[in-house]
């Protein structure tokens, strides 16, 4: 089985009409339950991440300014993100989701999570939000793993049409958190050029597949599997965690990279064989972009299934 998170609390970051709306879970839910996906997965209970844990990727002053901004009313908190009375409350949710999936996978519960939370994470900084994002989920939870669990060397693979800025930011100098992205480019955030690899001791630990509109599907499928590949049997990690963006889809309003909901099957067996190869199947999934209801539905259906269908019995 593969532990799924999701709780209604989600719903209570409340947006309006801004893209990123509790709008985009809800035909997900609905959909999982109605094909019984839901059902063949383990559905934990969890605790709202801890201070100390944003902490480890967060400064406290931002931590502080998120808290207090939410607790005055909320607003836009900058250009692109917004913040109602209940999202530090939420956002602490969907991080500690993450937090308690790899506690689980690491401690061979299960071998793998999917987390169908928001806000989503993947370009919040250390000191600022950014782009829809609040608290840097999958960067909590890496350095989560590295700090507490025992886990020497973490894998993140982004595939979110929009290049994980935040995140590589987070690890650009961590020899011990490997970061992936295969991405739209040129494209919003603006970072994300193949000649950005890290520095320092992180010198070579991050990977950017920057992928120019018009590029073929089969292109792109091949380019990851290539590249991914080759980063794993040299970063050897021991979990791999997945920004999972489906904004890359072909009928996204936000981004798309003309991908069909069947490449996300696609792109979530490459990952599913290159974990067989080093991790001894352990992944952590978490969501992150999608702005179309229906495509976002097939697409976690597809990424779901095959998490489902790789054997899932915990490794010895």
């Amino acid at each position: 089985m593969t532990l799924l998170y999701y709780d209604p609390v989600f719903q209570e970051h409340v947006t309006g009409d801004h893209p990123e709306n509790g709008g985009r879970l809800l035909p997900v839910v609905r959909h999982l339950n109605f094909v019984a996906l839901d059902a063949s997965c383990t559905r934990p209970a969890w605790q709202p991440a801890t201070r100390d844990q944003i902490s480890l990727v967060h400064s406290p002053e931002y931590i502080d300014s998120v808290q207090l901004f939410a607790s005055r009313g909320g607003g836009q908190i900058e250009q692109d993100t917004v913040v109602s009375q209940r999202s530090f409350d939420v956002a602490l949710m969907a991080a500690g989701a993450i937090c308690d999936a790899v506690s689980r996978v690491v401690a061979g519960e299960d071998n793998t999570a999917f987390c169908l939370v928001r806000p989503p994470g993947h370009h919040a900084m250390p000191d600022h939000p950014m782009g829809f994002c609040l608290f840097n989920n999958v960067a909590v939870a890496a350095r989560w793993a590295t700090r507490h669990l025992g886990i020497e060397r973490v894998l993140i693979v982004d595939w979110d049409v929009h290049h994980g800025n935040g995140t590589q930011a987070m690890f650009w100098e961590d020899s011990n958190v490997g970061f992936l992205s295969m991405h739209r480019y040129p494209f919003y955030p603006g970072t994300g050029a193949a000649d950005e690899t890290g520095g320092g001791a992180g010198l070579g630990t991050t990977l950017n597949l920057p992928i120019r509109f018009g590029t073929s599907r089969q292109d792109q499928l091949t380019r990851f599997r290539n590249e991914l590949e080759g980063f794993a049997a040299r970063m050897r990690p021991e979990l791999i965690l997945i920004s999972a963006g489906f904004d890359s889809h072909k009928d996204d309003p936000i981004g798309s990279l003309g991908l069909e909901s069947e490449d996300f099957a696609a792109l979530t067996q490459i990952v599913i064989g290159v974990a067989a190869i080093h991790t001894r199947g352990k992944i952590v999934s978490v969501l992150e972009g999608g702005y179309n209801p229906f495509a976002l539905t097939e697409c976690v259906e597809y990424h779901l299934g095959e998490l489902l269908a790789q054997n899932s019995t915990p490794a010895p």
